[in-house]
């Protein structure tokens, strides 16, 4: 098994990858839920030693509140 920072292995960022487009779904549709997903996915990756890792999951948090204030000025 590679090293969670191994260049060489093929799914090195995915999981801050994941969580950056849960961010992106976040701003336009469920935002709770795939803000949520952006979050754990982004500190999985950060976890896992993934440099975008961290910045994943502070894309996904502020994806959920723009997307939940969105949603709340469109119901209005």
């Amino acid at each position: 098994m590679t090293a969670p920072h191994d260049p060489r292995d093929p799914l090195t960022g995915a999981l801050s990858a994941a969580g950056i487009a849960c961010a992106a779904v976040a701003l336009l549709y469920l935002p709770i839920a795939f803000g949520v997903a952006g979050i754990l996915l982004g500190v999985a990756g950060h976890a896992r030693g993934e440099s975008l890792g961290r910045w994943a999951a502070l894309a996904a948090a502020a994806a959920m509140a723009a997307g939940t204030a969105l949603g709340a000025l469109l119901a209005a």
